[in-house]
């Protein structure tokens, strides 16, 4: 009973990104709720079985510790929140993210599962990913919505293009983790290759400054954590491709912005293009080469430090130097959009400081911003969220909420660095996926997007799995 339950349970819970992601995202109350019921009983269906579903390290107690914690304060907040609704909406989602943590801990134990978890988020996202791009590659046979707001960016079926940009990155660094693994089965090897160009274009077709940026750095994290042969073959071969396909989507409107008479063709043309990227990156990470990792790998692990450090320093720099025109905020489908980094985010961030500033402690309640938003903006626009997980928990939650984050962030990052030590094998794809993950939440809202929180959730209980001392010997 207690195998059966594990199975089913690890199942679902591998399978619940994916399935949200076509509810746009569990973005909204009603399919978040529904999950949040059918995880929260799995989790109790694990307790009545067997031990609790909890962590045995250190480094993922005080990781889970920080999630119940904010979960809790955000819970509490409600009391001085200016909105009672979104605050509660707001608790609704952590308490989802809770029982995915303790589902996380009590299935990935199974080496069955734990064994399943890269592969499986990876066909979530090459599943998401391309259902958006069939509307591009196959219009008149598959037609998805768009909205305005999207200006022909790819948004289906999240909804939102960010989102599909950084959902298609953390699937690219995961596809080229398995292509470049040699404990995998070849045909997962070279399904996981032929899958990154239509990755690569879903992190592209999204015109996300943010993904592109992380997508590129996920990759540099992957090889230098994981510095074989294969694997940095993986890795340039998804870079290289990548570019190729990124040059490919721009040559062709009927595919970047959705407009003119020549879809069809341009969809085809496309498809054609993704089929043979994809079978030419298969054939790369098919090779069989048993030679010790290049010198230079040893200095990856700089560049993709030096590399991070830059990206933040010019997002900074960006910020205080840019101030975006009407023109450059309504650029949507087109290359002109990654030249600048001019966004309306650096005005969110100065509100919510702002607002931290004035509640220090307690912050503004959970889902305060737009209430402070609409009291201090300087342009007429509509903002719920701070596009900043970090600066989001501190204007609403104070240090408080700063601290919680921080336990549950430091504990994630002494596991995946102890996993690493242990299983660097192991960890290697899931580490990498985390840095793509946290980076873009620190400039975008990724945390309000179960689609795409939830693999990185369950990412970071596998290396807290994988810290384990006992876990040391069950493991690959």
């Amino acid at each position: 009973m207690r195998r059966l339950t594990v199975l089913v349970a690890g199942v679902c819970l591998l399978a619940a990104p994916t399935v949200l992601a076509f509810f746009s995202g569990g973005y909204f109350a009603q399919p978040r709720l529904i999950a949040g019921i059918v995880i929260w009983v799995l989790v109790l269906a694990l307790a009545a079985t067997g031990p609790a579903p909890l962590p045995r390290g250190t480094p993922g107690r005080l990781a889970l510790a920080g999630l119940v914690a904010l979960t809790a304060w955000s819970a509490l907040s409600i009391l001085w929140a200016p909105q009672a609704g979104p605050a509660v909406q707001n608790v609704q989602r952590l308490v989802l993210y809770v029982g995915a943590a303790l589902l996380a801990f009590g299935t990935l134990r199974d080496a069955r599962l734990q064994r399943a978890v890269e592969p499986a988020l990876a066909a979530g996202a090459a599943i998401v990913i391309g259902y958006g791009l069939a509307g591009r590659v196959l219009p008149g046979v598959v037609e998805l919505s768009s909205s305005r707001s999207a200006g022909g960016r790819l948004e289906q079926p999240l909804t939102y293009w960010n989102a599909e940009g950084v959902l298609a990155a953390l699937g690219l660094v995961l596809c080229a983790r398995l292509a470049g693994d040699r404990s995998r089965p070849r045909a997962m090897r070279l399904a996981a290759g032929a899958a990154t160009p239509a990755l690569s274009a879903g992190v592209y077709l999204s015109y996300s400054r943010g993904a592109l940026a992380v997508a590129v750095l996920g990759l540099l994290v992957l090889a230098a954590v994981a510095p074989s042969r294969a694997q940095v073959r993986a890795a340039a071969a998804a870079l290289a491709v990548g570019a190729v396909v990124a040059v490919v989507c721009e040559l062709l409107p009927g595919v970047s912005a959705v407009t003119g008479p020549g879809r069809s063709r341009d969809g085809a043309i496309l498809f054609a293009v993704l089929v043979a990227a994809g079978a030419l990156t298969a054939a790369v990470v098919s090779r069989r080469d048993d030679a010790p990792p290049p010198r230079w790998s040893s200095r990856l692990g700089l560049v993709a430090w030096a590399a991070a450090g830059a990206v933040v320093v010019g997002l900074v720099i960006g910020g205080l130097a840019e101030r975006p025109t009407d023109r450059e905020l309504a650029a949507g489908a087109s290359g002109t959009r990654l030249t600048s980094v001019a966004s309306n985010r650096y005005e969110y961030w100065r509100v919510a400081l702002g607002a931290f500033a004035d509640h220090p402690l307690v912050g503004t309640g959970s889902g305060g911003f737009r209430v402070a938003w609409l009291q201090e903006r300087r342009i007429r626009e509509t903002a719920r969220d701070t596009h900043s997980l970090e600066v989001e928990v501190a204007a609403e939650l104070g240090l408080v909420g700063l601290l919680a984050f921080a336990l549950m962030a430091g504990g994630t990052a002494v596991a995946a660095r102890r996993a690493l030590a242990l299983h660097r094998e192991a960890a290697a794809g899931a580490t990498a996926a985390l840095v793509v993950w946290l980076l873009h939440a620190s400039i975008d809202w990724d945390w309000q997007m179960p689609a795409v929180t939830l693999p990185a959730l369950v990412l970071a209980c596998l290396v807290s799995l994988l810290a384990e001392a006992e876990a040391a010997g069950a493991t690959r």
